[in-house]
């Protein structure tokens, strides 16, 4: 955008001689004009919130902004082509071919954009040449024909190298955060794995700690599941796990950080949450697991452990382990049920 309206400046500056000087002023003053609008376009796209960036808002703006500039330059410069003057109209075609190339670099990933500026730009002002008398205008305007049908070639092979660069780039970037997401999340149940739990948990406990927080921390186990996959397979095994990671995860906050440990064991952290509230999750989840079955005869539960503390006086691998004492208490005491461990004072 600043390039062309350079390039029309300076062309404008070493033909001031040979140009007539009311066209020349008309000229640089609707240039200006059109400069000056499509910068306004892009400062508004800049302070556009990121969700109204999207093609479909600013594409065709984008594209009239462009035909509209190229469209001045090619007929502004054919309103300054002086007629009995060679040597001025040689000068003005250099610049516009000049300007052909810079639409091929700026535009060169957009084919038919890159076209439509070549054309409004050269095609004035060659058109002319091509209808004068003398055999070296006509040549010199055969001549820039040649040289846009190679640039049109070019375009095209460009175009197409560059489309299939951006293609293999968002494939790739695609596939890496397919691939980060596999890393860390358990593929059965779709919550975190064990590695991305304590990733996640630490750094929340963390945040919790700065702001002296209360901090909850379950460990559930599902009652009996080696008898699950004994009895009815390890495929129906694995849809409980399925239909438990999606209950966690309809019983989890926005701030609550959930994992599958291994095999049947899950664990949950909420941060910032009291007691009372701690226990009504821990029980509304042993209720709904308490809904699932594998048939019409056998049903699922889990032993849930919960310990509650002050982030302060807390640490992640201390309430863990007092988790899972507690979730071993449930089992022992009958299953089917939550055990609570306060190990600090805690406000309900």
């Amino acid at each position: 955008m600043l390039g062309s309206y350079l390039a029309a400046a300076m062309l404008c500056w070493m033909g001031w001689e040979r140009f007539d000087h009311e066209a020349v002023i008309t000229w640089m003053s609707v240039l200006t004009a059109t400069t000056l609008l499509r910068t306004v376009m892009f400062i508004t796209y800049r302070r556009a919130a990121p969700n109204q960036r999207s093609p479909q808002q600013w594409e065709r703006r984008y594209w009239l902004t462009l035909a509209l500039s190229a469209g001045i330059w090619g007929l502004g410069a054919l309103a300054v082509m002086p007629v009995g003057d060679l040597v001025g109209q040689t000068l003005i075609i250099l610049f516009a071919v000049g300007m052909s190339v810079s639409a091929v670099s700026c535009y060169s990933s957009f084919r038919n954009m890159t076209l439509v500026s070549i054309a409004l730009v050269l095609l004035p002002c060659t058109i002319w040449l091509l209808l004068q008398p003398s055999a070296l205008q006509q040549g010199i305007a055969l001549a820039v024909l040649v040289f846009a049908s190679f640039v049109v070639s070019a375009t095209r092979s460009l175009s197409s190298a560059l489309e299939t660069a951006w293609r293999l780039k968002h494939e790739m970037e695609h596939a890496h955060r397919l691939a980060i997401i596999a890393s860390c999340t358990d593929g059965l149940t779709g919550l975190n794995n064990r590695r991305a739990f304590f990733d996640h948990a630490s750094a929340q406990h963390a945040l919790c700690k700065q702001q002296s927080g209360l901090v909850a921390v379950l460990m559930l186990d599902i009652d009996y599941f080696k008898q699950i996959n004994d009895t009815f397979g390890h495929a129906a095994g694995d849809r409980v796990l399925q239909r438990i990671g999606t209950v966690i995860s309809d019983c989890l906050r926005d701030d609550g950080i959930a994992g599958r440990l291994g095999g049947e064991e899950f664990a949950l952290l909420l941060p910032n949450t009291p007691q009372a509230e701690a226990v009504e999750i821990a029980e509304r989840l042993r209720a709904l697991i308490a809904q699932l079955n594998v048939s019409s005869e056998h049903g699922v539960t889990a032993s849930i452990g919960l310990v509650c503390a002050t982030t302060e006086e807390s640490d992640l691998d201390a309430l863990l382990v007092c988790a899972d004492k507690a979730m071993y208490r449930a089992k022992a005491a009958g299953r089917n049920r939550v055990e609570l461990v306060e190990l600090a004072r805690t406000t309900a």
